[in-house]
């Protein structure tokens, strides 16, 4: 690592990072913070246009900016700072089970407030439903950001879908609806049987996927673009709406 220097006792880097009246690179303003955080004097170089920014790079042989030295060493970008440093460096394609365990955590606070709100016990039968209910809103949203995208990687296991592709594009809304209306409670004769239809084709889906073929496939309940396993959050998803439906076929819920 840097010595210190003698005089000050400091450590210094320099940083090269786009500082344009149009855009100011995230990397660059996080790579700043980490080198001062680690106790670096930076000499911090802005590159205002583009075509300084390009000259940078063919006079550096370099792609990407910004670019870290220390030391009169090139360490490269906020990554390679990162790892230097002995940080860790996330892994955009690494499986997380994070965004659904997020949705999950979320839509119980969510649970809880409206509780909280129409002054009933925080912990009862109904905060369950609730917790159900927006659950599936919440999962909806999140296939509705990008619904084509999703609809795509639903085809990987979805029985359904593979046999009617527009099915995943409906997915979504009715996965939406059918949380709507259970949390409100209203026109159960429909939310029930929705419930229970796509709950139960997409239990059978993910089953015959990951337990009988062996399949290891990304999950498209939290979207398109999921890095969450295909197994047992995605088994619990569907799991989730076909006991809601029954709960409330039971009329356990009144």
């Amino acid at each position: 690592m840097t010595s210190p220097d003698p005089k000050t006792g400091e450590r210094s880097a320099s940083i090269y990072r786009m500082v344009m009246p149009g855009h100011i690179c995230p990397y660059g303003v996080k790579a700043r913070w980490l080198l001062k955080r680690h106790g670096y004097d930076v000499d911090d170089h802005w590159l205002k246009t583009r075509a300084e920014t390009d000259a940078f790079k063919a006079q550096h042989d370099v792609k990407t900016t910004p670019q870290i030295v220390i030391d009169g060493q090139r360490i490269g970008g906020h990554d390679d700072l990162r790892r230097y440093l002995g940080l860790k460096v996330k892994d955009p394609n690494a499986t997380s089970y994070v965004p659904v365990l997020a949705v999950f955590a979320v839509a119980a606070l969510l649970a809880l407030a409206v509780n909280w709100l129409t002054f009933l016990p925080l912990l009862s039968f109904m905060t369950l439903e609730r917790f159900v209910a927006i659950a599936m809103m919440l999962l909806a949203m999140l296939k509705l950001q990008d619904v084509d995208r999703f609809a795509t990687m639903f085809l990987n296991y979805d029985l359904l879908a593979r046999r009617l592709p527009p099915y995943g594009l409906v997915y979504p809304f009715l996965e939406l609806g059918a949380g709507v209306l259970m949390l409100t409670r209203t026109l159960d004769w429909l939310s029930i049987p929705v419930a229970l239809f796509i709950g139960g084709i997409g239990a059978v889906s993910v089953f015959k996927a990951v337990y009988v073929e062996k399949r290891e496939l990304k999950c498209a309940c939290v979207g398109g673009s999921s890095t969450v396993p295909l197994g047992f959050v995605s088994l619990t998803e569907n799991v989730m709406m076909i006991a809601m439906a029954l709960w409330m076929v039971a009329g356990i819920g009144h």
